[in-house]
């Protein structure tokens, strides 16, 4: 077999004159008659070879018979095309390789769908066809180009920690299932009847269980599971960026991770990320923007405007405000475009599936040097309450002002993602744009009324402010909690706390979220009993890779960022898991199951939506 020397994205008009051997794929031929071309194609990229009769007669022959995707090899020298030949759009168009020797390593079928270079070619072939078939989907140049991003992420990453002398240690990928939150994916003993491992949902527990024991700087790229619906920016096999650190408050972990964060869009994006980042209170995230994931790239603050409304003629805000509820809106400036169709259409029903009841409206319009309202809810408001909410939004001529009213929960629910479709139709920033930051002062629960108890917002190991520890007996919705999460485009790409290192504390919080001490032993009693040797304080922080890389990468489907994704539906088209197995397996672990018609494959979920850039 020729031996390859060079790879085909490498060559250029220095190397002409060069003896070279290149391997690949044929990714298109064209037969002249007298001349053969070939573009060959590696990971690296694509070169020409010509194949002239004159040179070398037998490979001129043999590259006849080569078809589209076929495994080459070819030794020859470089020589420029010549003037008006290059190709521009290839790093090696100025340049082409004649053949004088040739060899076929394998042949191939004609491939289910072309390997295009051109990038989003590739939406035009079905993605669950291109999934059943992933090895050809994975020849694709701007594939690649993004395994290659994920690579460089996970190097960066571990060459950083490791200069800072964090220690890359596995957790158990068996563990024991302490189900919160989303459902465990179990695995039967064989050896244990009756008994079942979890496949963990994150290192959280081994991790703090590392720092008691003296490791001090913890990290590791570590695959969690989490038998929950796929969404285009979740997967039930997920990668995580788990770190921890001993002896650190929250500015040590922040500081620690937003300075990788920082390094890995210089190294990959060659983009300059600000530190220290900015921050922002969850308060007051969820008042100016409704979420705690703002997209920070365009202003938009959403207004709480129920005092004025309280004034106006309009009897559906007065009804709403009566009942406890408010009436918040948003400007979208430059939304005076909209038609009244848009707005009592599209936008309304875009809010109604968030469960707003309905949108009010109007358009700011200037008349003899002075703004007013007009359209929609206008003539509810007096010229003297227009003029409040024109102070109050900021607004100006032509702008469109969009107001909810309901109850506070609901209100934001329905802005938050409203806000951002419009900035994307209006076009208010820079798509190519990155705007960081770190949300804090999370409650440290909230209210379940369903089940008339508490929930931990994060998990139950978050620790509180230590200045609100006094509040666990006497105000528990108004701790704070020493949480932290870091966005970036209204994506959450991380999130972590300062963990909770006393055992009374502990216990307190247990006791808040009515986990018995029968359940807290059964569910974690290996990490209390681990709590009770001279812990020390400790916080961490767990990255999602496959939204970084889809950050790193701009595309919104997690899917294009995982070699061997899952569909939708969980499943793996590619080896048509999960699979029915011999019954020989099932009764060595003594189990029996029960038997469901179904078709393993189906075709694309109607109901799966990409999400908006605060549906992460």
């Amino acid at each position: 077999m020729l031996k390859r020397t060079r790879t085909c994205g490498q060559l250029r008009l220095s190397d002409a004159g060069k003896k070279v051997v290149l391997a690949g794929w044929a990714h298109s031929y064209r037969d002249h008659g007298n001349l053969v071309f070939i573009d060959l194609r590696d990971r690296e990229g694509l070169t020409q070879l010509v194949f002239d009769p004159e040179i070398q007669p037998q490979a001129h022959e043999l590259a006849r018979t080569v078809r589209c995707e076929w495994v080459i090899a070819a030794r020859g020298v470089v020589r420029p095309r010549g003037e008006g030949l290059e190709n521009p759009k290839l790093a090696t168009g100025q340049v082409e390789v004649v053949v004088g020797e040739f060899e076929i390593l394998n042949k191939a079928k004609t491939p289910p769908f072309e390997i295009e270079l051109v990038k989003g070619q590739a939406e035009k072939t079905n993605e669950e066809f291109r999934l059943a078939n992933r090895y050809i989907d994975l020849r694709r140049p701007e594939m690649q180009q993004k395994l290659r991003v994920r690579h460089r992420a996970a190097k960066i990453t571990r060459d950083y920690f490791d200069q800072l002398g964090f220690w890359e240690i596995e957790t158990p990928m068996l563990a024991k299932s302490t189900p919160e939150g989303a459902r465990d994916f179990l695995v039967p003993s064989r050896l244990h009847g009756n008994s079942f491992y979890a496949l963990p949902q994150s290192p959280q527990l081994f991790k703090q269980i590392l720092m008691v024991g003296g490791v001090e700087k913890y990290f590791q790229i570590v695959r969690c599971f989490r038998d929950e619906d796929p969404r285009a920016d979740r997967q039930a096999e997920f990668t995580q960026i788990d770190v921890e650190m001993s002896f650190a408050d929250t500015d040590d972990v922040i500081g620690v991770n937003e300075n990788l964060v920082a390094k890995i869009f210089k190294e990959i994006l060659d983009v300059d990320v600000a530190t220290p980042m900015r921050r922002m209170s969850y308060d007051e995230a969820v008042a100016d923007y409704g979420v705690d994931r703002p997209d920070l790239r365009f202003d938009m603050k959403l207004k709480d405007i129920s005092a004025i409304a309280r004034q106006s003629d309009f009897k559906v805000f007065k009804s709403v405000l009566e009942g406890g509820g408010i009436v918040k809106g948003v400007c979208a400036p430059g939304g005076g475009r909209y038609t009244r169709s848009d707005i009592e259409k599209t936008l309304t029903d875009f809010v109604a599936d968030y469960g707003a009841k309905g949108l009010a409206w109007c358009k700011v319009r200037r008349e003899n040097d002075e703004l007013s309202l007009a359209g929609g809810t206008s003539k509810f408001f007096s010229p003297d309450l227009q003029r409040q909410l024109i102070e109050r939004f900021e607004a100006k001529d032509n702008d469109l002002l969009l107001l909810v009213a309901d109850t506070e929960q609901i209100a934001n629910k329905a802005l938050a993602p409203l806000r951002c479709k419009l900035a994307g139709e209006l076009k208010l920033y820079d798509p190519g744009s990155f705007e960081f930051v770190w949300i804090v002062d999370f409650p440290l629960f909230e209210w379940n009324e369903g089940e008339g108890r508490y929930d931990s917002l994060h998990h139950p190991f978050t620790a509180p402010v230590p200045e609100d520890l006094g509040k666990l007996e006497t105000d528990p919705a108004g701790i704070r909690s020493q949480a932290y999460d870091i966005v970036v485009n209204g994506s959450e790409i991380g999130g972590g706390s300062i963990r909770i290192h006393q055992p009374p504390v502990q216990q307190k919080v247990f006791d808040l979220l009515n986990i018995s001490r029968e359940q807290a032993e059964q569910r974690f009693g290996f990490f209390l009993k681990a709590l009770e040797y001279g812990a020390p304080p400790h916080g961490g922080i767990a990255f999602g890779l496959d939204r970084l890389v889809m950050l790193l990468t701009g595309t919104d489907n997690i899917r294009d960022v995982i070699a061997f994704p899952k569909t939708q539906r969980g499943q793996c088209l590619l080896t048509d898991a999960p699979s029915e197995v011999d019954q020989k397996q099932l009764d060595e672990l003594n189990l029996r199951a029960q038997r469901h018609s179904h078709t393993t494959r189906q075709g694309p979920d109607p109901q799966e939506q990409r999400p908006q850039p605060n549906d992460a």
